[in-house]
């Protein structure tokens, strides 16, 4: 197990790689979807749609798994293993809005219901950590 402080980790968790968000559907099969995410410290940070089928499974069962790959390095990657341990409402999509910044995208919040998910970590494991 790798330790949130190794700076490969924190490199990772700070690197503008898109994030791999993995959760558990009703009848047991994984679904995984790419995700901007900002790490502020103590929770990664999604934003989200609330009419998809990923916010319904979070509903139903908050755990997940997150993996991210260093972005000098393919063959190095993180995944963090905890659960969705908040659910914030951004009526404004404002957490919208800082992503899109962060990741350079020439797009901006569109109007549709959001949430903000911060998933506090568990257990991370990964290669060449």
């Amino acid at each position: 197990m790798a330790d949130l402080n190794n700076p490969k980790v924190q490199k990772i968790l700070h690197s503008k790689a898109f994030a791999h968000l993995a959760t558990t559907g009703p009848d047991g099969a994984a679904q995984s979807s790419p995700m901007w995410f900002l790490w502020d410290g103590e929770h990664i940070k999604f934003t989200h749609t609330t009419n998809r089928k990923k916010y319904q499974n979070i509903q139903r069962d908050p755990r997940v798994a997150v993996s991210i790959t260093d972005v000098d390095n393919p063959y190095t990657y993180a995944e963090f293993r905890g659960v969705v341990e908040r659910i914030e409402k951004d009526p404004t999509g404002a957490f919208y809005d800082t992503l899109a910044k962060h990741y350079g995208a020439p797009w901006g919040y569109s109007g549709d219901p959001r949430v903000i998910l911060y998933v506090k970590i568990q257990h991370v494991v990964g290669q060449n950590l």
